[in-house]
Formats: C-alpha cells, sequence, structure tokens
C-alpha cells in the first residue's frame, strides 16, 4: 500500500553538517562550530559505556545529532537483530537523535559480519524482502528508518530492475526516507556506466532527509568510495542538481580516513554554501530535543 507523508517526513532541515570523530572531540567542545549538526556512526557509540559515550552526551547537548548505522544488514537474509534495532532505540532517544539511518545493503550471512556495505541484487523478491524488514524496523523505531543509497562495484545478472527504481519503489512501499548520498551515485555512475542524471530523474524527492559528500578515490579503472579527502568538483555539481528538487535537505561531509584537523574537514564541508547559495551553516541553535 502506497505511503504518503509530508516532504522530508516533518523532519527538520539541519543545514551543514560533518560527522563526528574521536580526535575532534576536544575542538569542538572547546571551539564554536560553524556547522549545524553532527552524524555519529550508531555502531560506535551502542557498545560503548565509557569517554567516547560521555563526549557524545556533551556535545548532543549543544548541537543536533544524527545516527548512520553500518550493521543493521537490511537485505540480509539472517534473521533480523531485534536487540540491535532496540539498541538504535535506546541511542537515539539518549542523544535526542534527529533520525536513524543505515545503508541498503548486506553486511554478512550465518552470523559473520564481514564489516563491508554489500551490494544488493535488483529484483521483485528482494525488494518484497528488504521492505518487509523496513516495516519491522520502523516499528521498533516508531518512527520512519532513513535508507542510503549505496556505491557499488559489482552488479547482479539476475538483477530486473535499476537501482534508482528499486530505491524508489522501497520509498513508496514503505514510507521509509532517503539518505542520498551524491558520491555514491558518482562512484557507482562510474563503476557501472550509467549517468546520473538518469539517477536523479528517478529520485523520489519528498523523501530525501539528508544529503551526503564525500571523498573518494580513483583507481582509473573503477573508484572507491574512501572517504579520505576533499570532494570534488563534480560530486558538488550532482548536489548542485538534487539540493534544490528536495527543498533543501540536510547535507553532510564524510571524512573517514586520513582525517585532518576539525577546521580542515568544517572548511571543506562549508564549502556547500558556495555551491547551494540558499543553504544555512549554523541554524540558530535549538535544544537537543526540541524541534528545529
Amino acid at each position: 500500500m502506497k505511503t504518503t507523508s509530508k516532504p522530508r517526513l516533518g523532519l527538520p532541515d539541519l543545514g551543514i553538517g560533518v560527522g563526528l570523530r574521536t580526535q575532534h572531540y576536544r575542538e569542538i567542545l572547546d571551539g564554536a562550530p560553524r556547522v549545524g549538526f553532527f552524524e555519529i556512526i550508531s555502531d560506535n557509540y551502542m557498545e560503548s559505556s565509557g569517554r567516547p559515550l560521555e563526549f557524545l552526551d556533551r556535545i548532543a547537548e549543544r548541537h543536533p545529532i544524527v545516527m548512520h548505522g553500518v550493521s543493521l544488514s537490511i537485505g540480509s537474509t539472517a534473521p533480523l537483530d531485534r536487540t540491535y534495532v532496540k539498541n538504535l532505540k535506546k541511542l537515539r532517544d539518549r542523544v535526542h537523535a534527529r533520525w536513524v539511518s543505515d545503508h541498503l545493503c548486506w553486511t554478512g550471512i550465518a552470523g559473520r559480519n564481514t564489516h563491508d556495505l554489500l551490494p544488493m541484487p535488483y529484483t521483485t523478491d528482494a525488494l518484497r524482502h528488504v521492505c518487509e524488514r523496513i516495516r519491522r524496523v520502523q516499528d521498533v523505531l516508531e518512527a520512519p528508518l532513513i535508507i542510503e543509497n549505496p556505491s557499488t562495484y559489482v552488479g547482479f545478472a539476475a538483477s530486473t530492475m535499476t537501482e534508482w527504481e528499486f530505491i524508489a519503489a522501497m520509498c513508496d512501499r514503505t514510507g521509509c526516507g532517503l539518505l542520498l548520498d551524491v558520491n555514491n551515485i558518482f562512484v557507482s555512475a562510474r563503476n557501472h556506466g550509467f549517468a546520473p542524471d538518469d539517477y536523479l530523474a528517478a529520485v523520489p524527492w519528498e523523501r530525501v532527509v539528508q544529503f551526503h559528500v564525500a571523498g573518494h578515490s580513483d583507481e582509473g579503472t573503477h573508484i572507491v568510495d574512501t572517504h579520505d579527502g576533499p570532494v570534488i568538483d563534480p560530486v558538488w555539481d550532482i548536489l548542485a542538481k538534487a539540493w534544490p528538487r528536495a527543498r533543501g535537505a540536510s547535507v553532510l561531509l564524510e571524512w573517514d580516513a586520513k582525517i585532518p584537523a576539525f577546521a580542515e574537514v568544517e572548511r571543506e564541508a562549508l564549502r556547500a554554501r558556495d555551491i547551494l547559495p540558499h543553504i544555512h551553516s549554523n541554524r540558530q541553535r535549538v535544544r537537543a530535543g526540541g524541534a528545529a
């Protein structure tokens, strides 16, 4: 059954953000960040009761937080880990995270986690399976789950639809939100030989809650989504085309390897203001648990 909702699912536009990384805790707490929000890797805090969680609590008191996971394995055929989902909800409520996201992928089988985001076959059976699991997660969260489009390096011969057709149908059937990673679109387009504009033409824009931008490594024959450097201009160009169609969803820079000082990461994220003149970098502060 088709599910309808307000644009961005009624979720706030948080402006420009960056991923929260441990080496930046002190700079963030001692300074006055110009970004509007921070994104955490959910898994890094769900299994921690020490200083990282203490730092997160302090940062969450001052800045909006969103959660981004890597182990939900929404596409797996293994049983859904309900304990993991309940712990996601517990952490979300603790830090008043605005939303919870994860990837359209699977991460392992038979109880083994590969610690990689493995590609899906784009078939009607896989779509039915993923939608059922998304609904079950949303029942626990009591909120929409936000799903990110993947970066991929191989495809399945059995696929009967494109990635963008699969994602549009997934959003339509479940009411979930979409975290549109424009770097992943660029990476996969190069790796598989499709046009980014074809992808953008099929995006359900009313479901886009957040964007990701990131750097990658060009190996010549293929591109690897490494998040280890600045964003290249063609990726910013895709964002410039996409952002207005989503009515100004939040934009976040990922930088996960070879991480420089916070000031450099922040400066790279704020390039979005040059690409998108109407975007804001630092919204009027709101209470961590309040509305934006």
